[in-house]
């Protein structure tokens, strides 16, 4: 009997051992199928004496059975291998935010125990096949952010486990077929937002999904009128349908809520062509976060008592509609309301001093309505508010003497109103940024600085004697007289500091100058360049003796300087060698000054196009790399990911080693979208440089960032400026050009600089491959900017 146990014993320490050392080898095998450049997985691997079941991002369920693989954000490309099937316990993948280029890897169905797999923000391409439905056990899918296109195809319809579908970010495209997403019947998050692609009404069968938390569908391409499927949806809790073509009014919310009196947290349809009236039974869900219903067509009143319900309401948002009547006065007292933005309607009513009441309101906007009421007694208790705007509408009366003490108050505009008497000292307003008060009853409002002193005139006649006022008259003809003699002085130096206006600045990194010095010193001989059409280039020297550039930019975004800041301050977290350093930034109400790295040799389009212009081909292809390399970077490294959207050769600096340095990049996050869009389009000179897609797209992309990169690329290969004329007729862009010369014969080589020595035709002939594959007219058939640097790099080594 002991012997015999003693066999088992051994027999299944040999079957242990034997299934670790083959789970060790299949992570070994897929290992050597991807490319890890900075080592992450450096402890996978035989010599080690580590546990395969310790190494990085691996899990089991018990000793030596890997359950769980977890990769993400390792900078990983290659390809995804089905080795990984060879590991029959494997029940959960994430290879998420790595750089994995391939079409979905269907492979891994294989998989049998598979049930969630992720795969979001990467590389992969192609459309959704039908084989897509092989994936019978999965319950999570994740393909967001990345660019798979095409019609979902019926088939994904019996997944009839999955809980969590998303494919969020990518581009697909078409109708979604009716009955498709009905099977769903376990489905708690369906994402299939930012597919601008899609043109497709919602489908009816979404009614269906009555375990369904999130339905996630803005910035995508439906259409038409809301199904009336609310009364299926008795879990949900996140609704967006905000930034597509939805028309028709509401369908009745009550019929959601009766079924699910306390899960809605979310409900934003905004940004659509919807009509009607307001959803009065939205508060019936006591959980309701959030409600958004601006920019659209919605009209008539809302109601007192639907507001009442709203106890965890923080943002209120009904914009840019047709809302007439009382404006719902118990909104002004909910204990966690944040944001309330109400302008552009027809409101009437008042601004109760229960506002007090709303320890936790930050900001508050009804401009261009009827508000009749006096100012509100209740807003200096407001500790987090930081913007109130009320322009055109009925405000009249005082300001009392608290209506700036919040401590964080960045924005005040009261323009256009009826107000008047005694503007209260602002002592305790350290962070206001802008006050409007323009055009009330301007003669009766009276404070320090206006004409108008607030002074009672009896009462100051009656206190002064006649030699107190004698005394008084011989001091001013005095003061007069030393006044005369420094006019001059005093208006030079007051007339810059009039221009200044109310000014703050943020700095991220130790500059010893004041607003004040660093702005007086922007002169007409510190101009470096016009900057396009997005403003003037200073070069100032600082007092310390260093050297800044300065970009003035008009402050077209009306951002409160909250939002700006961290708008710039996500720019300025920007840590590599190949992006210019944003050194800080000054704003005020008109305009904003960008503080960059001065960088002494100036631009890639200073040299380019010059008769002298030489540089060695080592030297073109070390500039193109580091072009490359700073592209991928905020495409793909940098959190969140940015897109440049401004890149030419004025906008590449060069260090002192030629270095390339890209400046100007992810300006749109700063002055707007619908102002950068309007600016690019207006620059014509610089129009070669943008994708010829670029006018029709609904969104930027980083095809088309690549597209301009290809015609930087092309300028370092032909020595030519993006956009010449050398012949005396119409201007050219290198693009054509080149294009036109490589259909002659032999045509490639005759477009290449001829000042390059011939030596490094052959490497110069593969960059001009690479630059036509990035300037291909079919934005899908461009290259991502990682491929782009290990194309260029291979050239290195040749």
């Amino acid at each position: 009997m002991a012997a015999t146990l003693l066999f088992l014993s051994t027999l299944l320490s040999t079957l242990v051992a034997s299934s670790a050392f083959s789970e060790r080898e299949t992570l070994i095998q897929f290992k050597n199928s991807i490319v890890d450049p900075t080592k992450a997985l450096s402890d996978w691997s035989n010599t080690t004496s580590i546990h395969h079941c310790s190494w990085t991002g691996v899990s089991c369920t018990n000793p030596f059975l890997v359950s769980s693989i977890n990769l993400q954000s390792l900078n990983l490309s290659g390809e995804i291998s089905s080795s990984l099937c060879n590991l029959v316990n494997l029940t959960h993948l994430n290879l998420a935010d790595n750089f994995f280029n391939q079409p979905i890897p269907l492979h891994l169905s294989e998989c049998v125990s598979l049930v969630t797999l992720n795969l979001s923000n990467n590389l992969i391409w192609g459309t959704l096949p039908d084989q897509i439905s092989q994936f019978k056990k999965m319950e999570f899918l994740d393909f967001s952010r990345n660019h798979v296109e095409g019609k979902i195809p019926d088939s994904i319809g019996s997944l009839h486990h999955l809980k969590v579908l998303n494919f969020g970010s990518n581009l697909l495209s078409g109708e979604i077929s009716p009955g498709v997403f009905g099977n769903f019947t376990e489905l708690v998050v369906l994402d299939l937002s930012h597919n601008p692609f899609l043109v497709s009404e919602i489908p009816a069968d979404f009614g269906k999904l009555s375990k369904l938390e999130q339905l996630l569908l803005q910035s995508s391409g439906f259409y038409g009128e809301i199904p009336g499927f609310f009364n299926g949806l008795k879990s949900l809790k996140i609704l967006d349908l905000s930034q597509n073509n939805l028309t028709g009014s509401l369908p009745r919310i009550e019929l959601l809520l009766s079924s699910s009196p306390r899960n809605l947290v979310s409900f934003d349809v905004s940004q659509n062509k919807l009509s009607g009236p307001f959803p009065n039974g939205v508060c019936e869900s006591k959980s309701l976060v959030h409600l958004s219903l601006h920019t659209n067509f919605f009209n008539g009143s809302i109601s007192n008592e639907f507001i009442v319900k709203c106890t965890n309401l923080e943002k209120f948002e009904v914009q840019n509609n047709g809302f007439s009547g009382k404006f719902p006065s118990w909104l002004w007292s909910l204990p966690k309301i944040k944001l309330i933005r109400g302008e552009n309607n027809r409101f009437t009513g008042e601004i109760p001093d229960s506002i007090s009441e709303a320890a936790q309101l930050e900001h508050v906007q009804i401009d261009n309505n009827s508000f009749t009421t006096k100012f509100p007694l209740g807003v200096g208790k407001l500790r987090s508010l930081y913007r109130l705007s009320a322009s055109l509408n009925g405000l009249y009366g005082e300001l009392p003497p608290n209506f700036c003490d919040s401590p964080v108050m960045s924005i005040i505009d009261f323009s256009h109103n009826f107000l008047s008497g005694n503007i209260p000292e602002m002592k305790n307003c350290r962070k206001l940024v802008s006050l409007s008060l323009a055009n009330n009853r301007n003669p009766d409002l009276c404070g320090p600085g206006l004409p108008n002193s607030c002074l009672n005139d009896s009462s100051a006649s009656k206190s002064f004697s006649f030699a107190k006022l004698t005394f008084a008259l011989v001091f001013i003809a005095i003061a007069f007289a030393i006044f005369v003699f420094a006019f001059g002085f005093y208006m030079i130096r007051s007339y810059k500091k009039s221009r200044l206006g109310l000014w703050r600045s943020v700095f991220f990194y130790p500059l010893r100058v004041t607003e004040q010095e660093l702005l007086m010193s922007m002169d007409e001989k510190s101009v470096r360049g016009n900057g396009g059409n997005f403003g003037r280039v200073y070069v100032v020297n600082l007092p310390s003796g260093e050297f800044v550039v300065v970009k003035k930019i008009l402050n077209f975004s009306y951002q409160s300087s909250k939002a700006l800041k961290n708008e710039v301050k996500t720019l300025a977290k920007i840590r590599h060698k190949n992006v210019v350093k944003i050194m800080g930034f000054c704003h005020s109400d008109d305009s904003i000054f960008m503080i960059y790295e001065y960088l002494p040799k100036g631009s890639l389009g200073d040299f380019l196009g010059k008769p002298d212009f030489d540089f060695s081909w080592s030297l073109r292809l070390k500039i193109a790399i580091g072009i490359a390399r700073g592209l991928a970077y905020l495409h793909r490294d940098y959190l969140p990911h940015l897109l440049n959207r401004n890149l030419k050769s004025n906008n590449i600096l060069l260090d002192a080693d030629f270095e390339p340095k890209l400046t100007d990049f992810a300006l749109d996050r700063i002055i707007g979208e619908n102002t950068f869009q309007s600016i690019i389009s207006s620059q014509s000179t610089s129009s070669c440089y943008l994708a010829p897609e670029y006018g029709h797209m609904k969104k930027a992309t980083e095809q088309n960032d690549t597209y301009s990169f290809g015609v930087v690329l092309l300028e370092l290969l032909t020595g030519r400026k993006a956009e010449e004329n050398k012949s005396g007729g119409a201007p050219l862009d290198v693009v054509k050009w080149v294009r036109r010369k490589i259909n002659i014969t032999d045509g490639a080589s005759r477009v290449l600089d001829p000042k390059v020595s011939s030596l490094f035709r052959q490497q110069m002939l593969d960059a001009l491959e690479i630059a036509l594959r990035c300037t291909s007219v079919v934005p899908e058939k461009r290259p991502s900017m990682y491929e782009v640097v290990r194309s260029l790099q291979s050239l290195e080594i040749m």
